[in-house]
């Protein structure tokens, strides 16, 4: 599987309410920057992960500028991407234009060897 769809099968995964941690290396380094929140180290990407797929639906993830760029063991890439999710508690609605960033490691894993995000940034673009 190549890096791009590896990133694409995220999106799918996010769209589809099911578990994004395992996207991620179990490893003490990652990190995953939100747009209100820092998650650092594994367990922590995990939880919150976890509390975001409890606590939203209806997502839409639009990509709209893919670029990636892949090597042998690591690779990177950058996206725009329209989004919008609902609060499952609140009613809210949610709907940002984005900006994704991030680092992948291929690593064995229990799936065997994988793209697996090492580091991610998702900001919101101002208006």
């Amino acid at each position: 599987m190549s890096v791009e769809d590896r990133i694409c099968e995220y999106y799918d995964a996010l769209r589809a309410g099911e578990p994004l941690y395992p996207f991620f290396a179990d490893d003490s380094s990652v990190v995953k920057y939100g747009i209100t929140e820092k998650l650092t180290g594994y367990e922590e990407v995990k939880t919150g992960l976890r509390e975001q797929t409890e606590t939203t639906e209806g997502w839409t993830v639009e990509s709209r500028a893919l670029r990636v760029v892949e090597r042998d063991r690591h690779a990177w890439f950058s996206d725009d991407v329209g989004m919008a999710w609902s609060d499952v508690e609140s009613g809210r609605e949610y709907d940002f234009d984005s900006r994704w960033s991030g680092t992948l490691e291929r690593r064995e894993s229990g799936a065997g060897r994988e793209w697996l995000f090492v580091g991610m940034h998702v900001s919101a673009v101002p208006e």
